[in-house]
């Protein structure tokens, strides 16, 4: 039986800061952005995702990022869902079994990429990493980035096993939230912060998010507004906030604009590990736009005005 723990809220999809070449970890910049997060007041934090360059981390490098979010942000009030997934399933066991040994509260599991398996391949897939120990998991569908998505059928097939105990929902469709909270109770976030509003008004309960790396306060605010069904208030938010969340999703692959969000505001290196790259200077132009837009002035801009 897993442990239980809050999930209501807003997650913060972590960026992974590294030295300015990208070679190694940046440890005390990461302590900072942890800090960030908690002073923000969001629910807790999602190290070794999407946005956290995932696929180009070694084994040793996502260990230590979970561990350190362990040790820092835990005390602050933080959960912590460290990324643990693969499209190899006896991979993804020994990731999940990794990220239960640092004390993380769940490990994030994405559809197995690549692959392309039946929907009876990802049920088998995701009832062996349950099986595996107990640590919740949370689903990750995004089947943008891995070719498949968990149907809902899948989803409330899983949904029995007592450690699978939430789902982040990136498929960009309400369609599929609302089959899911239909046919079952599993907790869902959801997984684009445009969407966010969306998916809480058919039963998510908070998101994992890109735009919190940058605004944490207004995301968790947006959160509890539709959790209370201020419906009103999260829609002010929501508008303030969509600019932003269509530009750090589209103007390049993510997180390339959040990381470069992140440099300009002197948060992050802004280094990227191949194959992900700069974005072009007129990219960085834009979302150096969208920040003073936000009221989040830039050192160069803060210098100007």
């Amino acid at each position: 039986m897993s442990r239980p723990f809050k999930l209501e809220g807003c997650w913060t999809a972590m960026t992974s800061p590294f030295s300015a070449d990208g070679r190694v970890l940046d440890l005390n910049r990461w302590e900072a952005q942890l800090k960030f997060q908690a002073a923000g007041g969001v629910r807790g934090v999602v190290p070794c995702g999407t946005t956290g360059e995932a696929p180009t981390l070694e084994v040793a490098e996502q260990r230590t990022l979970i561990a350190k979010a362990v040790e820092v942000a835990k005390p602050l009030g933080l959960g912590v869902i460290g990324g643990a997934g693969s499209n190899s399933t006896h991979h993804a066991v020994e990731l999940h079994r990794m990220v239960a040994a640092t004390g993380a509260d769940a490990a994030l599991h994405v559809a197995p990429y690549y692959n392309k398996p039946s929907q009876e391949g990802i049920y088998r897939h995701f009832m062996a990493i349950a099986d595996s120990c107990d640590l919740p998991i949370v689903l990750y569908s995004i089947p943008g980035r891995c070719g498949v998505a968990i149907l809902p059928e899948t989803v409330e097939r899983l949904a029995s096993h007592p450690n699978i105990v939430a789902i982040k929902e990136a498929t960009g469709s309400l369609d599929s939230a609302s089959e899911i909270r239909r046919r079952c109770a599993l907790p869902i976030l959801s997984g684009d912060d445009s969407l966010t509003i969306g998916f809480q008004s058919v039963g998510a309960i908070g998101v994992v998010s890109v735009v919190s790396n940058l605004v944490p306060e207004r995301v968790q605010a947006l959160v509890e507004a539709c959790n209370r069904n201020d419906f009103d208030s999260a829609r002010t938010t929501h508008e303030q906030l969509l600019p932003l969340a269509k530009g750090l999703l589209s103007l390049d692959v993510n997180p390339v604009p959040v990381k470069t969000a992140m440099s300009l505001l002197g948060r992050d290196s802004g280094a990227l590990r191949l194959p992900l790259c700069a974005p072009s200077d007129a990219v960085k132009r834009q979302i150096g736009e969208l920040l003073k837009a936000q009221g989040l002035a830039t050192p160069v801009q803060a210098v100007r005005a």
